[in-house]
């Protein structure tokens, strides 16, 4: 005799071609590290000395269906990541590593129109649903997105470099006055002057 129920093939998740609403509907997580060089965008962008391997991406998503008081579900995906990127210091130009770490709330709706006009109203980014959603692609557009846009040390660990043909500026020579200020300070002194 056939059970009176059937019990439900728990689904395996792509992270390179996700399934988001399948995703959503099994409250999935994932989870692992991309080797640096994997994520193209991201690794043209670093500056790491030569011979040194670009650090691992690791990563994490969680799919969650939230109840709301009327009307469907909202599908929220959270993700996290976290590397160590090379970049150039923009004030000494050496490399240097930069801690990136992301915590990101997406919400997905079913279409481009609904994504667009929910995107103005509220905060958290908003995405349209798709068959196939590639993990890799969206974790390296938000470490992109949270790379500093000057990148330079908190303290540089080297003098800066001199531009060849410039000495560097002595540190005990006094400031100069500003000659229209001596200028100003003689004709006051004068007689006859603006203060006479």
């Amino acid at each position: 005799m056939a059970p009176p129920y059937t019990a439900r093939m728990k689904r395996t998740h792509d992270a390179l071609r996700l399934d988001v609403a399948a995703f959503i509907a099994d409250a999935a997580q994932l989870s692992g590290d991309w080797p640096g060089a994997s994520l193209q965008r991201l690794a043209d962008l670093q500056a790491a000395p030569q011979d040194t391997p670009l650090a691992a991406v690791a990563w994490q998503a969680l799919g969650q269906r939230l109840p709301v008081a009327a009307g469907d579900a909202e599908l929220w995906l959270h993700l996290h990541a976290s590397a160590q990127v090379w970049l150039t210091c923009q004030r000494c130009l050496q490399p240097f590593t930069v801690p990136l770490d992301i915590d990101q709330r997406l919400r997905f709706v079913r279409g481009e129109a609904q994504a667009e006009a929910l995107d103005a109203e509220i905060e958290e980014d908003v995405l349209a649903l798709s068959k196939s959603l590639d993990l890799r692609d969206l974790v390296e557009d938000e470490l992109l997105l949270a790379l500093p846009i000057v990148p330079r040390h908190d303290a540089c660990p080297q003098p800066l470099p001199v531009p060849l043909g410039e000495a560097p500026a002595p540190e005990d020579v006094p400031e100069r006055e500003n000659p229209f200020a001596a200028l100003q300070r003689l004709k006051s002194t004068t007689p006859g002057g603006a203060g006479g």
